[in-house]
C-alpha cells in the first residue's frame, strides 16, 4: 500500500481541505480530553509554515444530519489554537454562503475551522453534491483523521476523489505503518490481546488475528462467553449466548494451528455494578449471583510473562469495567506489561488508550492508534474507504 504524502504536496498560498479527527467529549461548552486536538496540532503547523491556507474540518458526536448546539465544534477552534500557537477562526456554516465567504477572505497562515461535518446529512449520506461543494472550497486535500477512514463518507472518501493528488497527513500514514506492519510482517512471537464487552463487534479481527498470532489473550466480558462455552459456570457475567458455537469454534481453529488461547484463571467478581470493592475467586468458582468484572492477579501475571516473551503485540480492549476504579486494576496491568515488552506494542480502541495514558506509559509504547475501529477493520483485512482514496 503506497498512499500519496502531504509532504508531496505543493500548499504554498493555496486553501487546502483538512480532514482531522477532533471528535473529542465537549460538556457545557469545554473541552474534556483534548488528545486528539494536541495529536492533530503539528499536521496544521506544518502546514502553516508552508504558506498554506488551511480550512479544518471534522465531526463531533453522533449529529444526525442537522445541527445541534451540543456538538457544535466552536469549543474546539480555541482550543486547536493553544497547540498550535496562532488564531483559529471558527465557521459557523459549511458549505454555504458563510463558509465560501469565509474561505474568500483568508490568506496563507489563516486557519479556519468549519462547523461539524455531521450537522449535514450530505456527509454520512457521502452525497456528490455536499461532496461538490465541500471540495469547492479548497484547492487540494489532506486526510489526518485515520479513526474515520472505515467510513465512506463525505470528507473521508467522497471529497478525495475530486482532488487530482488526495494526500494522507502524518497521522494517518504513521497509522497505517504501524499496523501493516502487525497485519503483515509481524515478529515473532506475535501476541494480541483482545478484550471488551462483546466477541460480536471483534469477531473478523479476531478470526484474522488467530490465524497469525502465536497467542491469543482473551480478557473483559468475551472471554466470558469462552468460559461458558467451556462449560465454566460465569454467574450473572455479561455473555453473548448466541455466540458460544462460535466461540467453540475458534477455541478449536486455534489448538489446530498450535497458537496458544489465554483465558482468565481467576477473576474479580461482585453482585452489582457500583460495588465498593470486589472479590478474587477462581474462574470456576464464580457464584450464581456474582458478575465477572475484572481478571484476577495470577491472571494478570500469566498475560505479563506472555507479553514479556513476545515480539510484537497488539492490544484492543480492556480486561474488566475499567471506568470503575474496583474493576480497573487488570487492564492497567496489561498496559504496565506492554511498556515492559522489548517487541514492538500497538493499542487501539478508546478504553484501552485511556488505560495506557492512565498508567502513564504511551510513550513507551511503539503505537498508540487513534482508531478503534479502524484500526479493527483494517487488522481484519478489510479495506478501507479513507485510506483506499488516498491511495497512489
Amino acid at each position: 500500500m503506497t498512499l500519496r504524502s502531504m509532504d508531496r504536496l505543493e500548499v504554498g498560498g493555496r486553501r487546502v481541505l483538512l480532514r482531522l479527527d477532533l471528535n473529542v467529549p465537549v460538556k457545557n461548552g469545554t473541552v474534556g480530553d483534548p488528545t486528539r486536538i494536541r495529536e492533530a496540532a503539528p499536521t496544521v503547523r506544518a502546514l502553516l509554515d508552508r504558506g498554506a491556507i488551511v480550512i479544518a474540518c471534522s465531526h463531533l458526536g453522533r449529529a444526525k444530519g442537522r445541527p445541534d448546539p451540543t456538538l457544535s465544534l466552536a469549543p474546539v477552534a480555541g482550543v486547536l489554537a493553544e497547540f498550535i500557537g496562532r488564531p483559529v477562526r471558527f465557521v459557523p456554516d459549511l458549505v454555504g454562503d458563510v463558509a465560501r465567504a469565509a474561505v474568500a477572505q483568508a490568506h496563507p497562515g489563516d486557519v479556519l475551522l468549519l462547523e461539524n461535518l455531521r450537522f449535514d446529512a450530505g456527509e454520512e449520506g457521502n452525497d456528490p453534491a455536499f461532496c461538490e461543494r465541500l471540495a469547492a472550497l479548497a484547492d487540494c486535500y489532506v486526510n489526518d483523521a485515520f479513526g474515520t477512514a472505515h467510513r465512506a463518507h463525505a470528507s473521508t472518501a467522497g471529497v478525495a476523489a475530486l482532488f487530482a493528488e488526495p494526500a494522507a497527513g502524518p497521522l494517518m500514514a504513521r497509522e497505517i505503518a504501524a499496523l501493516s506492519r502487525v497485519r503483515d510482517t509481524p515478529e515473532h512471537p506475535f501476541v494480541a490481546i483482545v478484550g471488551g464487552a462483546k466477541i460480536s463487534g471483534k469477531l473478523e479481527t479476531l478470526l484474522a488475528l488467530l490465524g497469525r498470532a502465536d497467542a491469543i489473550v482473551l480478557v473483559g466480558g468475551m472471554a466470558n462467553t469462552f468460559l461458558l462455552a467451556g462449560g465454566v459456570a460465569v454467574g450473572h457475567s455479561l455473555v453473548e449466548a448466541d455466540l458460544l458455537d462460535t466461540a467453540r469454534d475458534i477455541l478449536v481453529r486455534a489448538r489446530a494451528r498450535n497458537a496458544r488461547v489465554v483465558l482468565p484463571t481467576d477473576v474479580v467478581v461482585a453482585t452489582a455494578l457500583d460495588a465498593p470493592e470486589g472479590r478474587v475467586v477462581s474462574a470456576t468458582a464464580v457464584g450464581a449471583d456474582d458478575m465477572i468484572l475484572d481478571i484476577g492477579p495470577e491472571t494478570r501475571a500469566v498475560i505479563a510473562g506472555v507479553i514479556a516473551t513476545a515480539r510484537t503485540v497488539f492490544w484492543n480492549g480492556p480486561a474488566g469495567v475499567f471506568e470503575k476504579a474496583p474493576f480497573a486494576a487488570g487492564t492497567l496491568a496489561i498496559a504496565t506489561a506492554l511498556a515492559r515488552c522489548p517487541g514492538f506494542t500497538v493499542v487501539g480502541g478508546g478504553e484501552s488508550v485511556a488505560a495506557v495514558q492512565q498508567a502513564g506509559v504511551a510513550a513507551h509504547l511503539g503505537h498508540v492508534s487513534t482508531g478503534g475501529g479502524a484500526s479493527l477493520e483494517f487488522l481484519a483485512g478489510d479495506r478501507l474507504p479513507g485510506v483506499a482514496a488516498l491511495e497512489v
